[in-house]
């Protein structure tokens, strides 16, 4: 059923507690290698019990029902009554994906399902399998409407007392833990958040729902509540003074618009000094630093700069015809604040490529538990920053290449212990920025690719004939894996396969203008390096002409510029050849792909070459004029050429004619079998 809320208010949830859920996957696989950090555990407890409370706010029971036993579970933890371990965990990762499933409903402006009967079941087997004692939450007495300043401190001993914490601090400062304010809060409110417990969830606390009379005679008012935590803090207040939280993982949810959600989000009380009760009042000032804006008005500022880069190019062409010293100033000033402008309006739209790498922790731990291995990941780079479309659009080929990783490229324990290795292998995912693109490496450790296993699966498969086979180096032999179909595996896994769906992978990112390189050592472990531009909205790329049109060629897979006397070229099996380096490189004639009317007799004795490069391939354009590097605007195809093989778009020159962009992968897939 459709989802009956305050969009505003719905969203910011959506977004704020949907940060939360992006953190919780990759603290709680930490948390079950470092089962003693305190502070990691009270983070994962402080996520759910947020998400809880804006949850509650908004009455989406069946995401209450959930984070609310998962609270329990690590509250559990915290008091001792448990330990970490991976059957926990295995209990705990699939409800995240449960809540995350929920936010999906939510985000499609659907109510989300009902829980899993099985993972409340599951839930609630963590919580009272071993008979575990009460929780101190549930222990401690219930406040009462109006109480003293002594007996409030009482109430806080009491709840010291009983989870083992120094009461003697609780006394003496006028600050309190993170633990004691949530446990206060606990205390205060019920252990319902709103003073209730949710409907199929009774047996998660030791006594039954308060009836509502009972309710009121001993729930506290929000002012209450606030002038006591003002007299703990030796503060004399009037009632109804905020209580500032801290920048946890992420800020309050959007609950705190209303005081009772906002203390029920359980984030802990901001530790300052009492002296300076206007500190806090400053809170929401500081939070209006930012604004959240829809992408597509980002979009649509960067189409605009597009254009602007466009006029600019014009100008730059037409001053070039002026002999003007002003006209010429002016250009060039056009020039550096629209290349500022560039920048600023890129940055905009960047964000850190954590937002891709938060989800490996939990791809290679539940791989490892499957496949029995022990593998260690390593991230570096999170903090580098890329278009957001590219980071959407790099997330499925990274999962893909992750699992490679795992699946084939680490061996199992024992025979990496007989390789004389460490029993838990190492994958490695590593970001950088290099100039104008980035750069993504997956490495592993394992036992690498063996290059005369893959010649002999290519000439099983029909790929290529044995010659041609022994006539391949090693390097060029694993780029075999992306040819399609191809696959080193003698039974395909439902995990992966290094070949399974790698010429998808290759597909998509030579498609985001990005290429893909491979190398690997036998026993040692193998390297994949992504190089993707920074952005897709603006190309840098060089303008070659054909006959009279004007061609695009992108710059990523441009290698080498030299001119050549065509005079001195061979014939190597029917294709003609030019030695550059001691290696043959094949040449085409461009313009007898997309020029019509164009043949073999139109050749010249002299012209450019322009060596491009897919992959580990390169091969020579023979072109007509090179007129330079130019960075264009991509423009869609017009009906009439749309699909067209070799195109990727048209873009408008400096001179204000149209030039097509050239998709050289598709160009060289579409043409260079006809020669």
């Amino acid at each position: 059923m459709s989802f009956d809320a305050d969009d505003e208010i719905l969203q910011d949830f959506l977004v704020e507690a949907g940060e939360i859920l992006e953190q919780l996957g990759g603290q709680l696989v930490d948390l079950e290698q470092s089962s003693g950090d305190s502070e990691l555990l009270n983070a994962v407890f402080r996520g759910f019990h947020t998400i809880k409370g804006g949850a509650s706010f908004l009455s989406l029971e069946p995401l209450v029902q959930l984070c609310h036993l998962a609270e329990d579970v690590f509250n559990a933890l915290r008091n001792g009554e448990r330990a970490v371990d991976a059957q926990l965990m295995d209990v705990i990762l699939p409800v995240l994906d449960s809540v995350n499933e929920m936010f999906d409903h939510l985000k499609a402006g659907q109510y989300p399902p009902d829980a899993d009967p099985a993972q409340l079941q599951a839930l609630n087997a963590l919580l009272h399998g071993e008979a575990a004692a009460p929780s101190p939450v549930e222990q401690a007495p219930t406040a009462e409407a109006d109480i003293t300043d002594e007996e409030f401190e009482a109430m806080l001993e009491a709840a010291n007392a009983t989870s083992g914490a120094p009461v003697a601090a609780a006394n003496t400062s006028d600050e309190i833990s993170d633990d004691e304010f949530e446990a206060l809060l606990d205390d205060l409110h019920g252990k319902g958040q709103f003073g209730a417990v949710v409907a199929g969830n009774e047996d998660a606390t030791s006594e039954p729902p308060p009836s509502p009379a009972a309710a009121s005679s001993d729930m506290i008012s929000d002012d209450e509540f606030e002038a006591l935590l003002d007299q703990l803090h030796g503060e004399k207040a009037a009632p109804g003074a905020s209580v500032a939280t801290t920048a946890e993982p992420v800020a309050a949810t959007p609950a705190a618009a209303a005081q009772p959600a906002a203390q029920a989000t359980g984030q802990a009380v901001e530790k300052k000094p009492a002296a300076k009760p206007a500190a806090t009042r400053e809170a929401p000032a500081q939070a209006e630093t930012s604004v959240r804006v829809d992408t597509k008005r980002l979009d649509d500022i960067m189409n605009l700069v597009g254009e602007l880069v466009l006029v600019r190019n014009r100008l730059s062409t037409l001053q070039s015809s002026v002999e003007n010293e002003h006209v010429s100033s002016a250009v060039a000033n056009l020039d550096v604040v629209t290349a500022d402008l560039q920048n600023a309006v890129m940055k905009t739209r960047m964000q850190p490529i954590k937002k891709v790498f938060g989800r490996f922790p939990r791809v290679v731990r539940d791989l490892a538990r499957t496949l029995n291995k022990e593998i260690v990941l390593e991230m570096e780079g999170e903090d580098t920053d890329l278009d957001k479309n590219l980071v959407e659009a790099l997330a499925d080929p990274l999962v893909h290449l992750v699992r490679n990783a795992v699946d084939h490229g680490i061996e199992m324990p024992d025979a990496r212990e007989a390789a004389g290795k460490t029993r838990a292998g190492t994958v490695l995912l590593k970001a950088s920025q290099a100039g104008d693109h980035i750069e993504l490496i997956i490495a592993d450790d394992g036992g690498g690719m063996d290059p005369d296993k893959l010649r002999s699966i290519a000439v099983s498969k029909g790929l290529m004939d044995e010659d041609a086979a022994g006539r391949l180096s090693d390097h060029e032999c694993y780029n075999l894996i992306f040819a399609p179909g191809f696959s080193t595996k003698e039974e395909i896994s439902d995990i992966s396969g290094r070949g399974v769906g790698m010429d998808v992978v290759k597909t998509r990112i030579v498609q985001l203008n990005g290429s893909v390189e491979i190398d690997s050592k036998l026993g040692e472990g193998s390297q994949l390096v992504i190089k993707v531009p920074l952005t897709l909205a603006i190309m840098p790329t060089l303008m070659v002409v054909l006959g009279k049109q004007a061609f695009a060629l992108p710059l990523v897979n441009v290698c080498e510029i030299f001119d050549l006397d065509l005079s001195k070229t061979n014939i190597v099996d029917g294709q003609q050849v030019v030695v550059v380096r001691d290696k043959p490189l094949p040449l085409y004639y461009l313009g007898e792909w997309l020029i019509r009317n164009r043949s073999k007799a139109d050749r010249q004795n002299s012209g450019h070459v322009v060596i491009v490069g897919v992959g580990t391939q390169r091969v020579g354009f023979v072109v007509d004029e090179l007129l330079g590097q130019e960075e264009v605007v991509i423009k869609p195809l017009g009906k009439m050429i749309q699909g067209t093989d070799g195109l990727a778009g048209a873009t408008i020159t400096g001179d204000g004619n149209i030039a097509l962009i050239l998709d050289v992968p598709s160009l060289l897939k579409a043409y260079a079998r006809r020669m």
